[in-house]
């Protein structure tokens, strides 16, 4: 019985990836930062990962970035995600990002009713 766990524990070890198959190259790394808090990046790697990002300073002391992502998906393709991150926080936009439910016909009618009575003056306190 030890004979067998021992045999299976070695083939599961040879088995196993070796840490050089894990290798990445890095095709492009490109940084600039003007140290006014303007700055842009580069980076992409030979798996097809790949990001690009610009950066500006913000009227609130935080960084307004905008940029982009490439992401492989274990189906062998690839995602792309563009967002803008500033004062209104971080916005992605991509095919893979999960949409929320359309809102029911009746809240919808609520909502316009509303809009248009802030139109109108009409406030409810």
């Amino acid at each position: 019985m030890k004979i067998t766990f021992v045999l299976c524990f070695v083939a599961l070890a040879s088995a196993a990836p070796r840490p050089q198959d894990d290798v990445v190259a890095i095709l492009v790394d490109e940084r600039v930062d003007q140290g006014d808090g303007n700055f842009n990046y580069n980076f992409e790697a030979d798996n097809g990962i790949k990001m690009q990002v610009s950066g500006t300073p913000g009227a609130d002391g935080q960084s307004n970035m905008e940029g982009f992502y490439v992401l492989p998906l274990a189906d062998g393709g690839f995602a792309e995600i563009r967002f803008v991150a500033n004062e209104n926080g971080f916005q992605p936009v991509g095919d893979i990002l999960p949409t929320p439910h359309p809102l029911p016909a009746h809240a919808q009618e609520q909502i316009r009713i509303a809009e248009q009575q802030r139109a109108e003056g009409i406030i409810f306190e």
